[in-house]
């Protein structure tokens, strides 16, 4: 597989992710708006607090990674895709397997 098939197929599942916990917060928020609106005595209020915050938490890294992907795509435009932002020495092709869109290799990330 080349880089841009790996940039791709992670922004593909990115995408999909970003789209179900999109999915689970509204869910979550939907379940919230439909329960007592008295937390301090609701014993389920903590959880579906905490499961809101943890869904949105994971759906705000999702738009990240998919924002680190992007331009990850714009350096493979560019050239630049495979070399570290920081010492402009190759990174590693095991690297980029396991991260695709990384900038830095190991040393400097």
């Amino acid at each position: 597989m080349s880089a841009a098939d790996d940039l791709a197929a992670a922004r593909e599942e990115t995408g999909a992710r970003i789209t179900a916990l999109q999915a689970q917060v509204a869910g979550i928020v939907e379940t919230a708006s439909a329960s007592s609106g008295d937390d301090e005595h609701d014993p389920e209020g903590q959880t579906i607090a905490y499961e809101r915050a943890q869904a949105q938490a994971l759906l705000d890294r999702a738009r990240a990674d998919l924002v680190e992907i992007d331009a990850a795509l714009a350096r493979l435009d560019a050239g630049t895709y495979g070399i570290c932002e920081v010492c402009g020495r190759d990174i590693p092709g095991e690297r980029l397997e396991a991260r695709p869109a990384a900038r830095r290799c190991v040393r400097h990330a």
